[in-house]
């Protein structure tokens, strides 16, 4: 084999380079799989907080609506909120699994390159240690034959001329001889450093190839990972979207029992308007029938004693204010006033003021009256109605909602006296307290009268 050519030291530079380039994309690799600096994701808590709040809220709009058709707009209204999160959700997932993959295709690219140039290396040193061998054979040889030939050194070459001319024959043969011998030994050193140098690169490049196997196997897992995240992601997803289309469904179907149950109680509230203001009329009536008799036995009593009638004032006007003491110890969750409905898509007059009361808790008599009516009242569920008669010039009365059961149900009862307790029968969401004050059969805010 001939000395080492030009384009050899071109070569291992080239090795060089290309293991440079291994090692960078290794180190890219890795920069690649580490988080971006100051990169933020919605809080999960953040959404979860909104939601509940949003929650909240529609409850309280929801307090005089049926607790299934409730309970199933709250669900729907809870997977409608989710839907967002979780298609965020999938889109990450979507993105870690784009860069998962490119990550292992640039890894997968990396590892080719290494195992080539391991293969490259691998080539030039076995052929490298064939030249040794060629070499070591020739030197080997050369060896022999000056064994067999005594030597040749000046002096055998001497004794063994035999003229003058074949002297300096054989002299000159001698030192040609004698340089080969010599560029042999200093071929065989120099293809022997070369081995060693080379032995010292292919372990580099084995070691390379290593870790590009390494990095690539670990790059295969994150994207598997990635790709089954984001197969759980878009399965989530795609299970609340029908979770969504189910509960779309049962709220419309519920829809329109419950327009027929809020039809009901409004036709109950006004059917017990109607009773309240015939009551009111009739104690109307009956209060100036005994205002006349009284002043007419008056007058009579006047005549008699032969004194001059004076009609007595009016009675001072009667203050609304203070009249009525609570019905309940529990704290209010709801006044008087309008309110939208968010399934019905309607505003409606919430009649009453709600105590957020268990179930089980007292209910008290707000203020001295008659029991006029104790059952179930449609949407009202178990109600009593206390008529306080006359005050400031219209009948008061209270109404007492949604009770568990009854304590009295007719007859006249005191302030303060237990009538019943508190329960969520009829168009209720849970345990509370629904009580009204009417003036002739109108609701007014119980505020005017408390």
């Amino acid at each position: 084999m001939g000395p080492m050519s030009a384009n050899q030291p071109r070569r291992a530079v080239s090795r060089r380079v290309r293991l440079v380039t291994v090692g960078t994309a290794l180190a890219c690799a890795v920069t690649l799989m580490a988080p971006p600096m100051g990169a933020t994701a919605a809080d999960p808590n953040d959404q979860k907080r909104k939601v509940d709040r949003e929650i909240s809220q529609l409850k309280d709009q929801l307090h005089d609506t049926s607790a299934d058709l409730a309970a199933a707009f709250i669900a729907l209204r809870r997977t409608q909120a989710a839907l967002p999160v979780a298609q965020a959700k999938l889109d990450r997932a979507n993105a870690a699994l784009a860069k998962a993959d490119r990550h292992n295709d640039e890894m997968a690219v990396a590892l080719q390159v290494a195992q080539a140039n391991e293969a490259r290396a691998v080539d030039a040193l076995a052929r490298t240690d064939a030249d040794i061998a060629d070499t070591r054979s020739r030197v080997a040889h050369f060896a022999a034959q000056m064994y067999q030939d005594q030597g040749m050194g000046q002096l055998s070459v001497a004794m063994s001329a035999t003229s003058p001319d074949d002297f300096a024959t054989k002299l000159a043969m001698a030192d040609t001889v004698m340089s080969v011998q010599n560029s042999s030994l200093q071929r065989l050193s120099t293809v022997q450093a070369a081995a060693t140098a080379q032995k010292a690169h292919v372990e580099a490049l084995r070691r390379d190839s290593a870790r590009a196997k390494v990095a690539a196997e670990n790059a295969l897992k994150a994207a598997t990972a990635a790709r089954a995240q984001a197969q759980t992601a878009k399965v989530h997803l795609d299970q609340l979207a029908a979770q969504q289309r189910s509960q779309a469904a049962q709220v419309a179907a519920r829809k329109a029992a419950e327009q027929r149950k809020l039809t009901g109680m409004q036709a109950e509230s006004d059917r017990l308007t109607r009773v309240l203001a015939a009551r009111a009329r009739a104690a109307r009536i009956a209060a100036a029938k005994a205002r006349a008799a009284r002043e007419a036995a008056a007058r009579a009593a006047a005549r008699k004693a032969k004194r001059r009638y004076v009609a007595p004032p009016p009675p001072p006007a009667e203050r609304s204010g203070g009249y009525l003491s609570a019905p309940s110890t529990a704290p209010i969750s709801s006044e008087f006033g309008m309110r939208y409905h968010p399934i019905l898509h309607y505003w409606r007059l919430h009649a009453g003021r709600d105590y957020a009361a268990n179930c089980g808790q007292p209910i008290y008599a707000a203020a001295p009256g008659t029991i006029i009516s104790a059952g179930v009242a449609g949407g009202y569920g178990n109600q009593i109605v206390i008529d306080h008669g006359l005050h400031g010039g219209v009948d008061l009365a209270t109404t007492y909602n949604h009770m568990t059961r009854f304590a009295r149900t007719g007859g006249y009862v005191n302030r303060g006296q237990v009538i019943g307790y508190v329960g969520t029968t009829g168009t209720s969401t849970g345990c509370h307290l629904h009580f009204e004050a009417r003036e002739n059969g109108t609701p007014v805010d119980p505020r005017k009268w408390l």
